[in-house]
């Protein structure tokens, strides 16, 4: 990895880091995208999942006082069954498959009517809907779009989302990180030095991003979280239709 490659991915993780520090999303979507362009896909994942277990511990160390255990412990219930389940296929897609389930994900949750998907974000639908973010992460490399989307639905303030959230992803992405990193071969690895200017870079842009939402009001951060969702989704959609056609 040459010097200017590895400045600019730092400033890219600083930057990502800053935008989930402010919205608890939307930057490990970011990442994962540009990731997935510069580098294998397992080799990628692993990389992607040290730096989002970076932002989201320091996150959820930052907002510890707004975390939900109970929706934090069915989220990790989840996680660990799907894992289970997965670890048996060890399925890697392409990069076109892999980002168009991305891109997909938000729109399948939001076409869900609310009878089906109460407001109230409740153990039973996080241990459900866990189980299928994790599928999602373990082919993707993040659960953003649909685990953004569920809590979006819920009536939960901005902090306890944001907070919530950091916890659920700290385990998950731990879990994404032992899957490609131990259960596939071709994972690759990744320079060590590396990962410590990534974890740094992570938890600085996650430190400004605090400061930030402490400025939003809660219609503020809904209004912006759907808005930065829809561009991302969509944007990935259209690049991995893209590469299935051969145009990109």
């Amino acid at each position: 990895m040459t010097a200017p490659f590895a400045a600019s991915l730092a400033l890219l993780m600083i930057f990502t880091a800053l935008l989930s520090g402010i919205f608890g999303m939307a930057g490990g979507l970011i990442l994962i995208g540009v990731l997935l362009v510069v580098m294998p896909l397992p080799q990628a994942m692993v990389l992607h999942a040290v730096t989002q277990m970076a932002s989201n511990g320091w996150r959820a160390i930052l907002w510890r006082r707004h975390i939900d255990w109970k929706i934090a412990a069915a989220s990790i219930v989840g996680s660990v069954m799907s894992v289970g389940l997965w670890s048996v296929w060890l399925w890697v897609p392409d990069k076109a498959i892999a980002l168009l389930l991305l891109g997909l994900s938000p729109f399948v949750v939001r076409a869900i009517p609310e009878s089906v998907m109460p407001k109230v974000l409740g153990v039973g639908q996080m241990v459900v809907g866990s189980a299928i973010c994790m599928m999602l992460m373990l082919v993707a490399g993040v659960t953003g779009p649909l685990l953004d989307t569920l809590f979006l639905r819920s009536t939960l303030e901005r902090r306890r989302i944001v907070a919530t959230k950091a916890a659920c992803q700290l385990f998950s992405h731990g879990l994404k990180l032992i899957y490609f990193g131990a259960l596939i071969e071709q994972a690759g690895t990744v320079s060590v030095w590396f990962l410590a200017v990534a974890v740094a870079a992570s938890m600085l842009g996650t430190s400004l991003g605090k400061l930030l939402l402490e400025k939003l009001t809660d219609g503020q951060f809904r209004r912006w979280s759907n808005r930065l969702i829809t561009a991302m989704a969509s944007y990935y959609i259209g690049y991995s239709l893209a590469l299935m056609a051969g145009l990109a």
